[in-house]
């Protein structure tokens, strides 16, 4: 029989992560050619119509990111346990509640825009053109969020090459709808939201057809699975628990740009350049960490012992840490050119160099966090996951209290930084704990 150890090596962690790697960055290039092309009308409206749109879509569409973390945790352990029929059914119990969530986000479009324009007020006509953008991409909720449960389920499966090009072909339809839908035929804001809408249900499409195995001969058993009580339950769990330790997470960084926005505008507009920074770590990253996901998830679903454990854990995370370092040391030397990308501003350029090398600091510091939510989204230890990130965040609120008044902006980041460091630490003394009692 082979060893199952031997079956991971590095080149399996790359291979899983780096189509990740490649994915994320087609992300922030979508958000670039929305922001181009409507900036070719000539107006400041549209720019700022389609800016607001996509940020409430994403606010509502953010919270049920949990179907992805949830949906890779738990077909993971199915694909490692050999059970091809509950495998099928995360998928489809997934897609129910993606489905049903995006329905109802669709249905409540009045009360839901009316909240969003009372809690971020623009000017009437930014407002009716935001409209005209949301009442086209609301309909494509449903499709949304059911890509979160595809998205997870082939991560669980290391089908990252099928999520590259699932984010390939949704964001170069979407480019080419918008430069045919604004340009050519002058449709402005609804262009580029029908052209999203259009990309989002053909994604689904794709998605669905790249997962087309779940729909073969295990369908019908997997079909009969999808009340089953404790399966239920467990999906309930995983859920809710990532749900709570993202919104905490997202408070954390909400709040960080709320206490900067009262040290003046020039740092505000410093802290969201050098956010910049801690977006790109993520982006770069989570390949690494959704390889954790997969080859954690398989060993633990296989029982497959501790060396094999162990090993699932510390290869990503050997990559995590060299990538970590990596982007560390790109930063100290093209930081500041990167700076300069972001803004002409002389005043927010010397504010931003100054805080800089927290951001140089960052990748190293917050390495740990980033891979051991990996490791417990595979394991399903959701639930030590969200009591570490409770402890996390009433750290971070009590650094907050005693470094922001005493240290300005540099306690502001200070304080951040602990929050990462404080994870990785947590986390890690807790998966000591929780390794042992899946190894016996």
């Amino acid at each position: 029989m082979a060893d199952p150890a031997a079956a991971l090596t590095h080149g399996r962690v790359l291979r899983i992560a780096l189509p990740i790697v490649l994915s994320n960055v087609t992300v922030p290039l979508l958000g670039a050619v929305d922001t181009a092309v409507v900036g070719q009308m000539g107006q400041a409206a549209p720019i700022g119509a389609v800016g607001l749109g996509a940020v409430v879509l994403a606010s509502f569409y953010w919270i049920f990111g949990f179907l992805r973390m949830g949906t890779s945790g738990l077909a993971a352990q199915a694909h490692g346990a050999g059970d091809e029929a509950e495998r099928t059914a995360v998928l489809l119990r997934a897609l129910i509640v993606g489905f049903g969530a995006g329905a109802l986000i669709a249905l409540m479009q009045g009360p839901i825009f009316l909240a969003a324009f009372r809690l971020a007020p623009a000017s009437a006509e930014v407002e009716a053109l935001a409209r005209q953008y949301l009442e086209l991409r609301i309909w494509g909720a449903p499709a949304t969020i059911c890509l979160y449960a595809v998205t997870g389920w082939l991560i669980a499966l290391e089908r990252t090459r099928a999520v590259l090009l699932l984010q390939l072909w949704m964001n170069g339809l979407n480019i080419a709808l918008d430069l045919l839908f604004v340009l050519k035929f002058g449709w402005g804001v609804p262009g580029v939201a029908g052209a999203t809408l259009l990309a989002e249900w053909s994604g689904l499409g794709l998605g669905l057809w790249l997962c087309r195995d779940a729909f073969g001969p295990m369908l019908d058993e997997a079909r009969a699975r999808l009340s089953d009580a404790a399966a239920l339950r467990r999906m309930a769990s995983v859920n809710s628990d990532i749900m709570v330790r993202s919104v905490l997470l997202q408070g954390s960084f909400t709040a960080f740009l709320f206490f900067g926005a009262g040290l003046g505008d020039v740092t505000l507009a410093a802290n969201q350049v050098l956010m910049q920074f801690l977006e790109i770590t993520a982006y770069a990253l989570d390949g690494f960490a959704f390889a954790a996901e997969a080859l954690v998830g398989q060993a633990v679903g296989a029982r497959a012992g501790p060396v094999v454990l162990r090993r699932a854990v510390r290869l990503p995370f050997i990559w995590g840490i060299a990538g970590a370092l990596a982007l560390s040391t790109c930063f100290g030397l093209y930081g500041p050119q990167i700076i300069d990308l972001m803004t002409t501003a002389p005043e927010v350029r010397a504010a931003a160099r100054g805080y800089l090398w927290w951001l140089i600091a960052a990748p190293v510091i917050g390495v740990a966090s980033w891979m051991y939510d990996g490791v417990f989204i595979g394991a399903t230890a959701t639930r030590e996951m969200r009591n570490a990130m409770l402890l996390c965040v009433a750290n971070y609120a009590l650094a907050l209290a005693l470094l922001l008044p005493t240290l300005g902006n540099h306690g502001l980041w200070a304080a951040l930084m602990l929050l990462n460091a404080t994870r990785g630490l947590t986390l890690a003394h807790i998966w000591r704990r929780r390794e042992a009692q899946l190894t016996t």
